[in-house]
């Protein structure tokens, strides 16, 4: 029971523009195999448990199109995720320009400018055709509060430290959620506990007694 307790479930999905390697990414980190043709993807799904930190964690991963196609689905990806990959190539700077407007959208959606995040810049190995500097991706990195990882699919490098960040942040805001959900839940159960509760405490505050009424 308690093993299964510990084991959760959460949703990460992969964006980014057309072409940048997000399904050899995912493919090589599910399945450790090498994509060697270009198929663009309209949608993906895979589950991967893996243990991160000595907790079993199950990830459903959502491997998306690319930015220029099936922008009407993107909104519905965005709500129902946990933690992102953004994901860019190293040898297109405009790649990496259009994970600005797919940060943006998903903190309006999410109304959380922390929500889990790794920013990829994949195709590492394709260092000759370099258009992005890797200071150039620090300093989004640094502005969005998000860690940066360059990745190369074809060389497994990186793959696996991208997604399992990803999974620490997610465990880490699960948590926190979880803490502040409890305390929520505990404070209500004070508030309406019979006996020596707030009823009490009212009548003292309405027959105006200044004992103790700064602390209310």
């Amino acid at each position: 029971m308690d093993k299964l307790q510990r084991r959760r479930e959460y949703h990460i999905v992969v964006l980014g523009a057309g072409g940048v390697g997000k399904s050899c990414l995912t493919a090589q980190f599910v399945q450790n195999v090498w994509i060697e043709s270009y198929d663009p993807t309209i949608e993906d799904s895979y589950r991967k448990q893996i243990e991160v930190d000595g907790r079993q964690c199950i990830l459903e991963i959502l491997d998306t199109a690319g930015t220029e196609q099936f922008t009407a689905m993107r909104e519905l990806y965005m709500k129902s995720g946990q933690g992102f990959l953004l994901v860019f190539s190293i040898t297109s700077l405009t790649s990496l320009t259009e994970l600005h407007e797919l940060r943006d959208q998903i903190v309006r959606i999410k109304d959380d400018p922390l929500v889990p995040l790794v920013i990829v810049g994949n195709k590492s190995d394709l260092e000759e055709d370099r258009a992005v500097s890797r200071s150039r991706a620090f300093q989004v990195s640094q502005s969005w509060n998000a860690p940066y990882y360059e990745t190369s699919a074809r060389a497994r490098r990186n793959v696996d430290e991208s997604f399992v960040d990803l999974c620490k942040q997610i465990i880490r805001k699960d948590m926190a959620t979880r803490q502040v959900r409890e305390m929520e839940k505990l404070d209500r159960g004070d508030r309406h506990r019979p006996g020596r509760g707030g009823r009490k405490r009212k009548k003292k505050f309405l027959d105006g007694g200044n004992s103790r009424c700064n602390i209310l």
